[in-house]
C-alpha cells in the first residue's frame, strides 16, 4: 500500500527507502529524490510478476515526474490496450470500452484511479470502470491492488486480479 493511488509520496518531495534504489529490479520499494528533480524525454514501465519483467515506453516530456503527477491533474497517452497488457502478459484483461490512458487517469465515479496507467469500462462511457492497468491505482475491482492488472464485468480476458512489483524510470 507504500504507493497506493491515495499515498503522499505521489504528491510530496520526500524520498522513500533510498538504499532500494541500489539494489536493483527487486522488490524493494524506494522513491528517489530523481522523481522530483529529473527532467526526461521518456518514461520506461515494468512490471515484474513471478520472476518474469516486462517493460514499455512512453515517449513524453516532462520537468519531471512530480509535475505530471502531484498535481493530479490528467495528462494522456496515446499507446493504446494492447501495449499496456503487454506488461502483464497472455493473462492481461482489460474490458473493451472507455480505455482512458495516462497520468492521474480517473473514471468519472471517482473509484477507479491509475496514477500512471489505463482503466476501461464495459460501455463507452468512463464512468463505472471495473477494470486497470496501471501504478498507484485504486477502486473497483480490486482495492488493495496497487500495481498490476483488474478487472471483471466482461473483460476481454475474464475476471482478473495480477499483482506486480512496478518499475519506473525516466530516460
Amino acid at each position: 500500500m507504500t504507493f497506493h493511488y491515495d499515498s503522499k509520496y505521489w504528491s510530496d518531495k520526500n524520498e522513500y527507502n533510498l538504499p532500494g534504489g541500489k539494489t536493483g529490479f527487486d522488490s524493494q520499494e524506494t522513491k528517489l529524490p530523481t522523481y522530483w528533480n529529473t527532467s526526461f524525454s521518456k518514461i520506461c514501465l515494468g512490471m515484474k510478476i513471478g520472476q518474469k519483467i516486462k517493460f514499455i515506453v512512453i515517449n513524453k516530456r516532462a520537468k519531471s515526474l512530480y509535475l505530471l503527477i502531484a498535481s493530479g491533474q490528467f495528462h494522456a497517452t496515446s499507446l493504446s490496450r494492447d501495449k499496456w497488457k503487454i506488461l502483464i502478459g497472455p493473462d492481461a484483461s482489460l474490458q473493451t470500452g472507455c480505455n482512458t490512458e495516462g497520468f492521474n487517469s480517473m473514471c468519472t465515479n471517482l473509484e477507479t484511479k491509475a496514477r500512471i496507467g489505463i482503466l476501461g469500462n464495459s460501455g463507452s462511457r468512463c464512468d463505472n470502470c471495473d477494470s486497470k492497468i496501471g501504478f498507484g491505482t485504486k477502486g473497483h475491482p480490486d482495492r488493495f491492488n496497487t500495481c498490476g492488472n483488474a478487472a471483471t464485468n466482461e473483460a476481454d480476458n475474464g475476471a482478473k486480479s495480477i499483482r506486480a512489483m512496478g518499475y519506473i524510470l525516466v530516460q
